[in-house]
């Protein structure tokens, strides 16, 4: 397959190009929407990541959204029109297929900053580095309970001198027992970055993630997740096939 001729594979800058989604025509940025790759055989697969070479399609859509729209042949008329009728499959369990590779894209990342000692964990130290004003992201396991979240949100609310403004932590579609897994040790219920770029290393993967468990637009989630920078205007993709 061919790599895209305006984004080399693995490709890193600080701007943010936006791209199309293929179902609906919204504009979003490549962070928050899901790219869709073709394997040598025509299957349709999740690229979780935006690295895999050759043509792409892009979606912003819920799993619920998806769901329909594959039950109602939107799916393969957008993939056919991107793909200008070339021979495509589509899995009759992408949306698993995407939620898991999603899901696998998060917890890869959140080892990978753990392993680097970006990440905080255990209450304690992260409520000492929130109210010291060093915690850029602050995130909670779906199974954590409320009073610990509560005194951790208000620990970084001190810190940022954002008290009484209602900011809290992320709560992640993740229990305790998936964050212990991703990074390696018993019972992680909160996690923290005080760096900032491992902070948008981890945005992205999570922003996807979370648009398509439906909870984008449901929540304010995505308001504490830090987003890469952009020296102007994003750059705007047209085309509904590209990159």
């Amino acid at each position: 397959m061919r790599i895209p001729h305006n984004e080399p594979l693995g490709s890193d800058t600080s701007e943010a190009p936006e791209r199309r989604c293929i179902l609906t025509g919204d504009h979003g940025s490549r962070d928050d929407l899901l790219r869709l790759a073709i394997s040598p055989d025509g299957l349709v697969l999740p690229d979780a990541l935006a690295r895999a070479p050759g043509r792409g399609a892009w979606i912003g859509v819920s799993r619920e959204q998806l769901q329909e729209a594959i039950s109602k042949g939107k799916l393969k008329g957008a993939l056919a029109r991107a793909f200008k009728g070339a021979a495509l499959e589509i899995p009759a369990d992408l949306p698993a297929k995407i939620e898991a590779a999603l899901i696998r894209a998060l917890t890869d990342r959140l080892g990978l900053e753990y392993k680097a000692g970006r990440l905080l964990v255990g209450s304690d130290r992260i409520a000492e580095n929130a109210r010291a004003g060093k915690v850029t992201l602050l995130a909670h396991a779906a199974d954590a309970s409320e009073d610990g979240s509560r005194k951790l949100d208000q620990a970084w609310r001190v810190g940022e001198e954002r008290e009484g403004s209602g900011m809290t932590g992320i709560t992640l579609p993740l229990d305790r027992a998936a964050l212990s897994v991703a990074l390696g040790r018993d019972n992680v219920v909160h996690l923290a970055l005080t760096d900032h770029a491992a902070a948008e290393r981890i945005g992205a993967p999570l922003r996807r993630l979370l648009r398509f468990l439906g909870r984008a637009e449901m929540t304010g989630d995505q308001d504490t997740l830090p987003q890469a920078g952009s020296s102007g205007q994003p750059a705007v993709d047209d085309e509904l096939n590209e990159g």
